[in-house]
């Protein structure tokens, strides 16, 4: 409940963001406002002030702001003179392209405020992603397994661009989504040439293709009542072996509790320079994995930066998420990212509900990496959305009238039908990492 209760409180800020463009910059243009809601359907709670009805909708998942002779054509009493001169529609077409493009503009706009302000207050940032590029793990049957990659292996160029740490790597791997990969790798002094075919995953780097960091099975945590607190393990516990496997990582410690299958065996560990041994058995979860009741240890380290740092920082941030979005709409309109990795508003909420409940730097990450998501996808041409209209004003500049009232209604509803198959897949994908995968 309380995720779902931040999620929306986060997504709502997006969307005033979003609307207050809209209203700024109509206002400037002297058109009179007649609504500004949050949300939509039935009012939950309005008040006016001035001229202009303030709202807060029923339904969280957007908002709008209603300006007077916006829907040109279909007014049930005709504009007096007086109201000709602010209304929308009246106005000059480069008034009207302002007003619409104020609130995606302002989407864009908002992490170059709070970016800069997360670095200033300190961002946790993991450790190996400044590490050298050396493999942990590999996935079994993944395309980097397929490749030949092995644990320890060291990347050092992809597809001849030379690689020093994990999120250089990764970097460089999201605009060759959909192409054929060459690695070099170091490979116990030796390198070795390795091939991974045209990548058709998700724009995760390196861990779309099978490939985690090195994580040592160090205990970050103990769940009260799980069969790893009740035999005695403490956070920062070392585990080396369970019965006869050596254990180098956490990943392999996973893959030895599954095996297990609810069997006792001897967990191995050190603690303090001392070595200590208990007896374990995994108990099954719902989602169907063995657990015995602990996380890894996240080896996390804080930076703060200063004031014109964090600026310089922030602004490269900003472009990179930018670049990022656009990068996955092409790849997924060109078919090399899957459709299921489009995610809607209960995603969307998930995500800003989880972030709400970490630290203020992470909430100020996420809030900005969604305002990008929302302000670019605003942007895109279909009708309905604010680039529809964009594009409508385009084409009344070059034929130097607008369209017809008929060629928008129908332009319109086809948007609408495109919205609305874009939106019933994204609830699809949701409700199928919520319901069918689980958490895990």
């Amino acid at each position: 409940m309380i995720t779902v209760v931040a999620g929306i409180l986060m997504l709502g800020v997006l969307v005033f963001i979003h609307e207050l463009g809209h209203f700024c910059v109509a206002k400037l243009a002297g058109v009179k406002v007649l609504k500004f809601s949050l949300g939509f359907g039935p009012r939950l709670v309005s008040r006016t002030w001035g001229e202009t009805e303030y709202l807060i909708s029923l339904i969280p998942l957007g908002g709008y702001v209603q300006m007077l002779g916006e829907g040109v054509g279909e007014e049930e009493e005709p504009l007096t003179e007086e109201e000709k001169k602010r209304s929308f529609a009246e106005k000059a077409v480069s008034r009207r392209m302002a007003i619409v493009a104020a609130g995606p503009i302002m989407n864009l706009l908002l992490p170059l405020m709070l970016l800069p302000l997360a670095y200033m207050v300190g961002v946790n940032v993991p450790t190996f992603l400044n590490d050298p590029p050396c493999i942990g793990y590999v996935i079994e049957s993944s395309d980097a397994a397929n490749a030949g990659f092995h644990a320890g292996d060291c990347i050092v160029s992809v597809n001849d661009q030379m690689v020093t740490t994990w999120t250089q790597t990764d970097k460089s791997l999201i605009p060759l989504v959909g192409a054929r990969l060459h690695f070099s790798v170091d490979r116990q002094g030796q390198i070795v040439e390795l091939a991974v075919p045209a990548e058709n995953g998700s724009l995760e780097g390196l861990q779309s293709l099978g490939l985690m960091p090195m994580r040592d099975a160090v205990i970050g945590t103990v769940n009260a009542g799980m069969p790893a607190q009740k035999a005695g393990l403490e956070v920062g516990d070392r585990i080396t072996r369970i019965g006869d496997e050596a254990i180098d990582s956490w990943y392999q410690l996973h893959n030895v509790i599954q095996q297990l299958a609810g069997d006792e065996a001897r967990f191995v560990v050190h603690r303090s320079g001392r070595q200590l041994e208990f007896d374990i058995a995994p108990q099954k979860a719902e989602s169907n994995v063995w657990l015995i009741g602990i996380t890894p240890q996240q080896m996390m380290e804080q930076r703060k930066y200063g004031f014109f740092e964090a600026l310089q920082i922030g602004v490269h941030r900003t472009g990179e998420l930018i670049d990022l979005t656009l990068v996955f709409l092409r790849k997924l309109v060109a078919g090399h990212v899957p459709a299921d990795n489009i995610g809607g508003p209960i995603m969307v909420m998930q995500i800003a509900g989880q972030a709400a409940q970490t630290d203020f730097s992470t909430i100020l990450t996420v809030l900005s990496f969604l305002s990008i998501q929302l302000g670019i996808l605003n942007l895109l041409p279909i009708p309905v959305l604010d680039g529809g209209h964009l594009f409508f004003n385009l084409v009344e500049i070059v034929w130097r009238r607008p369209l017809s009232l008929r060629a928008r209604e129908v332009m319109q509803q086809i948007g609408l039908g495109l919205l609305l198959m874009l939106m019933l897949l994204a609830f699809y994908n949701d409700i199928v990492r919520l319901f069918l995968q689980g958490s895990g």
